[in-house]
């Protein structure tokens, strides 16, 4: 049996030299494999070439998970080390959700900081005055930002309706503002992006009618401006043409307008027919008095302040001279003559 206590304590405290010796060796050995870590950029581990690639990070990962997309995409090493280090610098609960253009050649603590502060990659889609809403779905549902027939449901639903507050209307049509939005990939869905471009309506009908007396009638606004956004490509005239359409309801007369007429046919084809002008509708304005039962497209800012802001006149009529611009006149006799020297011009050119 042994007996310890005939062990000489040099002996014992040269074991302890040893411990401690060893301990040291083991901490001094841990630091150095934890700061070559830290601070060696992942370039010289991975040896990729990229200088940055698109990462997603999903909403609610852990610093594991993290962990393991950075290292799929070569961003870092995944190691346990990552963890630690996360933890210890506080990062570990700073690191953001999104999608990110993330650097490649960095350490590991520049790409935590990075993943703490950076702006989520953004798309800029620009949607042009004057469309209606099946055509701003097309273009969203073709970015793969949402489902083509979720946005049009949408519009015509009549919760969203009310929550916008819209008492007599059917449809969101003409107040999906026409705008370039900045969207990350959160932005994702038809109800978020509705949400949007109604809450920049909103603040652009707030700034074109500050100031107003009385404050002026926003659908029936708005339906005036899709009216005049699709009669003219021309900025210098919406005012006028506003004033036309205002001098014509002044007087009892309709508004006779193409755009409407098109927006309510179910068979057109790029041709307006004499059928077309005469068949009944809720938009043909050939036919009703007033206004059409709601806008025909989605107007944009210079098409409602041209409605808020019209240029006073006492034209009652315009025709269209084939170059973008049109022909004003006071009184039919002269409409007429524009007409035909206008029209035939058009057949002219048709003709050569």
């Amino acid at each position: 049996m042994l007996n310890f206590a005939n062990v000489p304590k040099r002996f014992w405290r040269g074991v302890g030299l040893i411990s401690i010796l060893l301990i040291f060796f083991l901490f001094v050995w841990g630091l150095g494999y934890y700061f070559s870590y830290v601070n060696r950029p992942v370039a010289s581990v991975s040896g990729t070439q990229q200088d940055s690639v698109v990462v997603e990070i999903p909403k609610g990962s852990s610093v594991k998970t993290i962990a393991e997309i950075l290292g799929r995409n070569n961003v870092i090493k995944n190691d346990f080390r990552f963890l630690i280090l996360a933890k210890i610098s506080g990062y570990s609960t700073r690191l953001q959700a999104g999608e990110f253009l993330m650097p490649i050649g960095k350490t590991p603590r520049e790409i935590l900081e990075f993943l703490a502060t950076a702006k989520p990659v953004t798309y800029s889609i620009t949607i042009p005055e004057g469309l209606t809403a099946a055509q701003i779905a097309a273009i969203f549902a073709e970015g793969k930002w949402c489902d083509e027939q979720a946005f049009l449901a949408l519009v015509q639903d009549k919760e969203q309706i009310t929550r916008f507050g819209l008492t007599s209307g059917t449809s969101l049509e003409g107040y999906l503002f026409p705008d370039t939005y900045i969207f990350t990939k959160e932005m994702y869905g038809a109800e978020k992006i509705i949400a949007l471009m109604l809450e920049r309506f909103k603040t652009v009908w707030g700034q074109e009618s500050a100031g107003i007396v009385p404050p002026p009638d926003v659908d029936q606004t708005v339906i005036m401006a899709s009216i005049v956004e699709k009669e003219t490509a021309d900025p210098a005239e919406r005012g006028l043409i506003a004033g036309v359409f205002i001098n014509r309801l002044a007087q009892g007369m309709k508004l006779q307008s193409d755009p409407t007429v098109v927006y309510g046919a179910t068979d057109y084809d790029g041709v307006i027919t004499k059928t077309h002008l005469t068949t009944p509708t809720e938009y043909n304005t050939y036919v009703i008095a007033g206004l059409p039962v709601g806008p025909i497209c989605n107007p944009g800012r210079e098409a409602i302040a041209a409605v808020l802001h019209p240029e006073e006149s006492s034209n009652l009529y315009f025709v269209s001279k084939n170059d973008g611009t049109h022909q004003f006149s006071t009184n039919l006799e002269d409409h007429n003559r524009a007409v035909q020297k206008y029209q035939r011009k058009k057949k002219v050119i048709k003709g050569k």
